[in-house]
């Protein structure tokens, strides 16, 4: 049994400190990036005048509404899942904008998840926001987009994410930049192929009206997006993924962001359905907790979401809305040699090509 020789780790009570030693490395990291961006945001401009700079974006209102329905529509559906209504907390962000998160804890199903809308705003993109775009740094920004992450109490049902989401970068007597990005990713404990192929396939209904390279293109961004350099291992069996989508124009990278979004429940529904009530031991707990650690690990140190939101001010209850409640560390373990564990790694965490299977 892993129980007793893994660090435990539960958020929101005293924590072994070994761990959030580390944990708080990365984030005292990106509080001396944020204090810098800080520093502009008060010496450029105030809240109230961000506002008046950026004006009012053609495209905004659309995209808003769409987001703001296709979190009520998930929220719905997911409700329907577990029995438990999610909570709603409404957020303002100091330096322009706010959102809506929509919560769960201790559910019926989900022993924790979010689906959180946010739409901020201000005057000089963080380094997060720029990598792929070094020339647009100091632009002012409007951002706004959709972002769940589920994480169920039955080992046997995978965790998911999937995010939406649209950029646009301003300059002052010069063309606006705008963007799409976003995708969706599983991540099991225990794999099973008939949800890998669901999952990928339904992900590949989404792109398919848009042509026939989205897929295929999305998932190898993925593969290589959700990978954990410093363990050289993925953090699950993917999806889709994308950034920087503004070709050929913005009514078809709106409609395609719009499919993605929509194909959210009918990719997960039909898996969480067939897991929900799949018995499992306390063994099988506390793989999922050891795996659990991997998720933590890449949403603190990799993912750009993440950062992009402490860099930006964002609200960090809702940032780390995406943190698993029970997260379990152990020192170079691996499991046994043709176990259920192993055969996660063995079968599924391989960069497969889900749909060539069916």
């Amino acid at each position: 049994m892993l129980i007793g020789r893994i660090p435990t780790v539960k958020w929101g009570s005293n924590s072994q400190a070994i761990i959030l030693i580390e944990i708080f490395l990365v984030i005292f990291q990106i509080i001396k990036d944020w204090s810098g961006i800080n520093s502009n945001l008060n010496t450029r401009s105030s809240p109230k005048n961000i506002g008046s700079q950026l004006g009012v974006c053609m495209h905004t209102s659309q995209v808003k509404e769409f987001l703001i329905n296709l979190q009520k529509s998930i929220v719905k559906g997911l409700e329907q899942i577990d029995g438990k209504s999610f909570r709603e907390d409404k957020w303002d962000r100091p330096e322009g904008g706010g959102g809506i998160s929509r919560v769960i804890e201790e559910g019926n199903v989900f022993e924790r998840g979010g689906v959180n809308f946010s739409h901020v705003y201000g005057c000089g993109l963080p380094a997060s926001a720029t990598a792929a775009r070094p020339e647009l740094a100091g632009r002012s920004f409007e951002a706004m987009g959709i972002s769940l992450v589920l994480h169920p109490r039955n080992p046997y049902a995978p965790t998911v994410h999937m995010n939406v989401r649209f950029f646009e970068a301003r300059k002052e007597d010069t063309e606006s930049v705008w963007w799409f990005g976003g995708g969706k990713d599983l991540t099991p404990y225990y794999g099973y192929e008939e949800d890998a192929i669901h999952f990928h396939q339904t992900c590949k209904n989404a792109l398919e009206p848009f042509g026939d390279k989205y897929y295929s293109d999305f998932k190898k961004w993925c593969d290589k997006y959700f990978y954990l350099k410093h363990r050289q291992e993925p953090r699950g069996i993917g999806g889709v993924f994308f950034d920087d989508l503004n070709q050929p124009d913005f009514d078809t990278c709106f409609n395609l962001t719009k499919s993605v979004g929509d194909h959210f429940l009918p990719a997960y529904i039909p898996i969480i359905e067939r897991r929900i009530n799949s018995p499992f031991t306390e063994n099988e707990r506390d793989f999922q907790a050891y795996r659990r650690g991997r998720y933590v690990e890449f949403n603190l140190v990799w993912d750009r979401g993440t950062l992009f939101g402490l860099q930006t001010g964002g609200r960090t209850e809702s940032i780390l809305m995406s943190l698993p409640p029970l997260v379990k560390w152990r020192y170079d373990w691996k499991p046994q040699a043709g176990s259920a564990e192993a055969k996660l790694y063995t079968d599924f965490l391989i960069g497969k090509d889900w749909i060539s299977v069916s």
